[in-house]
């Protein structure tokens, strides 16, 4: 029964919402610069009537609820729009964003920290190769075999992986 109560009462705020529409998108064109994003608020606004048409009370003013409904359809875009960046896949915005410097900061001072606990001999060829010392370059240097700096390397980048604790930061 009630159903048959409402279906009426829809319709004729259908009609009526029909009505507002030049009404809807003059003010759209006041709250939007751009002729096509004011078309598309009135049309987001109308959704949003229609699907809450069930909660329009009939002695209020319709035009009223129409611009109340779009003025916060509007504000509520802006200010997604503010947070988000326009045009730009948010995966292309995350990798341009940057660490904190803080946190560079303190992983610069654990790493020194871990380097000096490493034993000289190693921490001195791993630095060279870091660097970008080829191995022979470094035997030459650390007056070594190529198959021992290969070894200090391995041994220096395997303590600090386990002093700091990140695979991969030498």
């Amino acid at each position: 029964m009630d159903t048959l109560v409402a279906a009426p009462l829809d319709e004729t705020v259908h009609a009526q919402i029909e009505a507002q529409l030049p009404a809807l998108g003059l003010f759209a064109r006041q709250l939007c610069r751009a002729n096509s994003d004011g078309e598309d608020l009135v049309q987001e606004t109308v959704m949003r009537a229609l699907r809450s048409s069930h909660q329009f009370h009939p002695n209020t003013n319709l035009r009223s609820w129409l611009f109340t409904i779009m003025r916060n359809t509007f504000n509520t875009e802006y200010r997604r729009r503010c947070r988000e960046p326009a045009g730009m896949d948010p995966e292309i915005f995350e990798r341009l964003s940057i660490s904190a410097p803080q946190e560079w900061a303190v992983c610069r001072s654990e790493l020194r920290s871990a380097l000096k606990r490493i034993p000289s001999s190693s921490r001195r060829t791993l630095l060279l190769v870091a660097m970008g010392v080829s191995y022979i370059d470094a035997a030459r240097l650390c007056a070594c075999e190529i198959g021992t700096v290969k070894s200090r390397v391995n041994r220096a980048r395997k303590m600090l992986e386990d002093d700091i604790g990140r695979p991969g930061i030498a």
